[in-house]
């Protein structure tokens, strides 16, 4: 029997369902229900506290076209909080689709915005941003994350020219040309944090490095809020040649699928939204790797069922994490990307450990 669903499986365009055990739309439900109560506590709680019923009310007033009332709970919801609440979920959410994109790109569980280099080119613009002034007021007049995308727009460039040479575009000629210019990228990127100019500048550096939402507003919400559900909506629509994708380019082709092609617009579409992404948070580290694998424990291999539920729990994962950041000290905010580190790193050997011992 289970020989007989893989096969069936595989004429569908979808990778047999050996670790699915619990159905996608109740869990989207739940992940839907926990997110929004996450961000009813990441907008409430904080160094002054704001109840949550004031806080929605704060919150209506807005979207009615009501005139604020006096007093600092508005400035604290709906200029402080709430856009930094809201750029949490659609960077978490955002890592999650690129994550899983990027695994069925290269046919790689390992795979995540840094392993094809596009989130040094953003970091290295960032940093040259901060240190050479290339930022506000300097020449370009760019600002953050302007350079941080111009970045990731050129090592793009730069990798897709390398994968292209002699005609191809495999998954590793894509992998080992991303990685080397990543690792290039990154060398330079640790020379010019030696040569921030004082100490304030280099804290600037290494905290933006490391992953912040500090500096969440709401002009700045724009760009993710526009790329994160349109690049969801567009791999939702390819979910079926996804599947067939990462089953290898012969599968792939005998059930129809342009493998060369749909890796050139995967490619193209997941490097756009990474530097997004990284233009608005910094480099954020293990969300994009440990939520697919997380998800694909849930919910199995079934991209029409995997990428929602990826982009749900990026979202609740960036969210609470960023509570943490917030709360857990008195004196000082703690980088993002730090705790998602500490998080992620035991919980994907954890997943991983699972993975291994189910047999899949």
């Amino acid at each position: 029997m289970v020989r007989r669903k893989g096969t069936q499986d595989r004429r569908d365009g979808q990778e047999p369902a050996r670790t699915r055990s619990v159905p996608a739309a109740p869990l989207a439900l739940a992940l839907t229900v926990a997110l929004l109560a996450a961000l009813t506590a990441a907008v409430s709680w904080g160094s002054t506290s704001v109840p949550a019923h004031e806080m929605w009310s704060v919150v209506w007033r807005r979207l009615s076209g009501e005139a604020p009332r006096p007093g600092t709970d508005d400035l604290i919801v709906w200029q402080l909080r709430l856009p930094r609440a809201l750029l949490a979920a659609l960077v978490g959410a955002g890592l999650g689709v690129v994550g899983t994109a990027m695994q069925a790109l290269v046919r790689n569980p390992l795979a995540d915005p840094y392993f094809l280099g596009i989130s040094n080119g953003a970091s290295l613009g960032a940093v040259a941003a901060i240190v050479l002034g290339l930022g506000t007021g300097g020449a370009l007049g760019l600002g953050l994350s302007g350079a941080a995308f111009a970045g990731a727009l050129a090592t793009f460039a730069l990798v897709w020219a390398v994968a292209r040479r002699r005609g191809g575009f495999a998954p590793l000629r894509l992998v080992l040309a991303g990685v080397a210019i990543g690792q290039f990228l990154s060398g330079f990127t640790s020379y010019l944090v030696l040569q921030a100019g004082d100490e304030q500048q280099t804290h600037s550096v290494l905290f933006w490095l490391m992953g912040s939402l500090s500096g969440a507003s709401w002009p700045l919400l724009a760009a993710p809020a526009v790329a994160v559900p349109v690049t969801l909506l567009w791999l939702q629509a390819r979910a079926r040649a996804l599947n067939a994708l990462i089953m290898g380019d012969e599968t792939a082709s005998g059930l129809g699928v342009d493998a060369t092609r749909l890796r050139r617009e995967l490619f193209t579409l997941t490097s756009l939204l990474t530097g997004v992404l990284v233009a608005v948070s910094g480099a954020i580290a293990f969300v994009a790797l440990m939520v697919p694998h997380a998800c694909r424990l849930v919910v199995g291999g079934d991209h029409r069922r995997l990428l929602p539920v990826s982009a749900l729990f990026g979202a609740l994962l960036l969210v609470v994490v960023d509570i943490v950041c917030r709360t857990a000290m008195d004196t000082q905010e703690l980088p993002v990307g730090v705790v998602t580190s500490l998080i992620g790193a035991p919980a994907l050997l954890y997943l991983l450990d699972r993975r291994l011992g189910s047999g899949s």
